[in-house]
């Protein structure tokens, strides 16, 4: 049974860090790609990052380039997403999921098979 587990979100200031986890089980990690995506209230879910280790790229939404950081612990089976200098517009429900090959030039919610329950971020002013 594929599994995918995020935590990690919480309340935080304007200006912090947050680092999220999504932990993955049931399914060969090197042959998928795992990818971040949020949701604000009112808004639809879009994609934040990607990490494929199969080719080691990777994918940021040009929104969160040069303060997000994503990374992947395979022994681990596990994709952290480090999110430094957090704004209030970062606030969001953030999911992790996974599809199969590499990570697209633009990844999609409507691409991805599995997902992970989402968990809460908020950026305070």
């Amino acid at each position: 049974e594929v599994q995918l587990q995020a935590y990690g979100g919480g309340l935080v200031q304007a200006g912090g860090y947050l680092r999220l986890s999504c932990a993955a089980s049931g399914f060969t990690f090197d042959d998928y790609n795992i990818g971040w995506f949020r949701q604000a209230p009112g808004k639809e879910r879009e994609g934040v990052s990607c990490i494929s280790s199969s080719d080691i790229s990777t994918y940021y939404a040009d929104s969160v380039k040069g303060r997000f950081t994503i990374s992947s612990d395979n022994a681990k089976s596990t994709v952290y997403l480090q999110m430094n200098s957090l704004k209030p517009e970062d606030t969001a429900d953030y999911y992790c999921a996974a599809d199969f090959g590499p990570c697209s030039d633009y990844p999609e919610p409507y691409e991805y098979h599995y997902w992970g329950q989402g968990t809460q971020v908020t950026v305070s002013s």
